[in-house]
């Protein structure tokens, strides 16, 4: 019998102790891989879903929420800036594009974003892509009812080209704060894989000019997305310098998707932590596989001096225990695989409802390569010490 099947056989007939331990290394693994590389990926997907632009100018306030409403749709805009303002960062000439962006209104919970034609017709969210539509849809007119609903928002809302609805105030859906006007469903985006997937765009002087608002909204807008000329290669820090050092009413996150990025790194500590458990956890785990090879190698010294005594060599002995120690470690490999990817799929899908950004599972990182090396390493090193403990097996002692 080969030393790989008296391994097999080993491991089977300790199924409840090898599952156990096995277990802990899945979880452990599932648990690094989640911390670590999902986190690179999540920071990666993030910086990828700027939406084309270099910055947004938005009302003196953090950063990060002007960024997280404006270019994310996730938070509350920190306030309103003036309708000159944008004006006047779009006839910048460091600048090539800028958009105005209005929040303050909801279908149903999805936000609705006022801005120009020009920004679904012309602009590129990601080089060489613009926004296309379904079917024969189009952009909305500037001054009309229209709205162009994102293809997630589409079919969490079941809206469709022809399909009418009223606003309601607020960014929380409340069925008591129903505006009067009365919108058509002129067009429905094709999936961007970037937040834009998430919500109801209508012309930006819908949300200024909606029954119910502050008249002072009537010449405001929430932010500014903008994209700096290729060649201007000093327009980011000179707007920053203007806007930021300066002035004192408005503030300029740049780079654009920096501002997120610098939360991940906020966030540092905690993700060290987490992996200080994995580890721990994969430590505990390789001591139990330690703790029941050593005792079954106590238990069947008999079988290891009958071996021996048949011709077996030491190394060979030595080899069976270790082949053991990483049977279990291969096994808790595989099955923690299994549960990151149902795990990760999980929070992908609550990340793309949430912000609307893709995360791909699978996209190589150093994770995929380090946390199995490092995992089968501590399956090796736990089935040393009753490696050892076998191969010092006195064979004269144990047949007498």
């Amino acid at each position: 019998m080969s030393p790989l099947r008296i391994a097999m056989k080993g491991l089977r007939s300790r199924a409840v102790s090898s599952s156990v331990t096995a277990g802990s290394m899945a979880l452990s693994v599932c648990l690094l891989l989640l911390v670590w590389g999902f986190k690179v990926e999540a920071e990666r997907s993030f910086a990828a879903s700027d939406g084309g632009f270099d910055a947004v100018l938005g009302p003196r306030g953090s950063k990060l929420q002007i960024v997280l409403n404006a270019l994310y749709h996730l938070d509350e805009s920190p306030g309103l800036m003036l309708w000159s303002d944008y004006e006047q960062i779009k006839a910048n000439r460091m600048v090539a594009a800028a958009y105005p962006i209005a929040v303050g209104d909801n279908y149903r919970g999805i936000r609705l974003v006022g801005t120009v034609p020009e920004y679904l017709a012309e602009h590129e969210y990601r080089e060489g892509y613009g926004f296309e539509f379904e079917g024969d849809g189009r952009v909305f007119a500037n001054g009309q009812f229209e709205a162009v609903v994102g293809s997630q928002a589409a079919k969490q809302l079941k809206l469709g080209m022809g399909d009418t609805f009223h606003p309601y105030h607020g960014l929380q859906y409340d069925v008591n704060a129903r505006h009067e006007e009365l919108y058509e469903v002129v067009g429905v985006l094709e999936p961007t894989g970037t937040p834009a997937d998430r919500v109801i765009w209508i012309p930006v002087a819908g949300v200024q000019n909606m029954s119910g608002h502050a008249a002072a909204a009537a010449n405001s807008v929430s932010a500014a997305l903008v994209k700096f000329h290729p060649g201007a290669r000093t327009a980011g820090f000179q707007l920053d310098m203007m806007y930021n050092k300066r002035g004192d009413r408005l503030t300029l996150a740049w780079p654009a998707s920096q501002s997120v990025l610098r939360l991940f790194e906020k966030l540092g500590w905690f993700d060290l932590a987490l992996r200080a458990i994995a580890v721990l956890v994969a430590v505990i785990a390789a001591a139990g596989v330690t703790a029941t090879l050593y005792n079954a190698m106590s238990e069947r010294r008999r079988d290891i001096a009958v071996w021996r005594a048949l011709g077996a060599r030491r190394r060979v002995v030595f080899g069976i225990a270790t082949l053991e120690s990483l049977g279990i470690a291969v096994c808790g490999l595989l099955a923690g695989m299994v549960l990151y990817l149902l795990v990760g799929y999980v929070l992908a899908g609550f990340v793309r409802d949430r912000a609307g950004v893709v995360l791909e599972l699978l996209t190589p990182n150093a994770a995929f390569w380090a946390v199995p090396l490092g995992v089968l390493l501590i399956g090796f090193l736990a089935g040393v010490a009753p490696a050892v403990k076998a191969y010092t097996v006195d064979v004269r002692k144990n047949l007498s």
